[in-house]
């Protein structure tokens, strides 16, 4: 057991993904609570916000592919599909997710307010505007480069 958990660690496309992750959450953290003037532990493991760290993640794997195995390989094809796919979950699926949540919450409130249903709201910033998601992706590839 304890070789695989060395084999993962030493795994540097591995270890550049998930930095690339923690970077982009990190920077979410930072400029929210400089913004919020609070720190809000959610933001951490949260989904949402500027850059996404699900693309940078995605996007970091595949640059870091492509560098090691070559941009014309299956390796690269792979996870470039796969983050075509976060990139496109990110901004289309789960914004609209987001709007859906915030016009329910609306409704929630409206009903609320007259007595017929107890409050509770739905997560609303759950996707990704086009330019976090661009962010991300920037974030995600300088990071495979820088990490060459």
């Amino acid at each position: 057991m304890k070789e695989i958990f060395t084999q993962i660690f030493q795994n540097k496309i591995f270890m550049t993904t998930i930095s690339a992750w923690l970077v982009a959450q990190a920077i979410k953290v930072f400029t929210g609570a400089i913004s919020q003037k609070k720190f809000d532990f959610r933001w951490i493991i949260g989904t949402g916000g500027m850059p996404s760290s699900h693309v940078a993640g995605a996007s970091c794997l595949a640059a870091a592919m492509g560098f090691e195995y070559g941009f014309n390989g299956p390796y690269f094809t792979l996870a470039a599909a796969f983050a075509i796919v976060v990139m496109f979950d990110a901004q289309g699926v789960r914004r609209a997710t987001g709007r859906q949540a915030r016009i329910l919450n609306k409704i929630t409130e409206d009903i609320y307010w007259k007595g017929k249903v107890p409050e509770g709201r739905l997560r609303e910033l759950v996707g990704h505007t086009p330019v976090e998601v661009i962010a991300g992706f920037v974030l995600g590839v300088s990071i495979a480069i820088l990490a060459r």
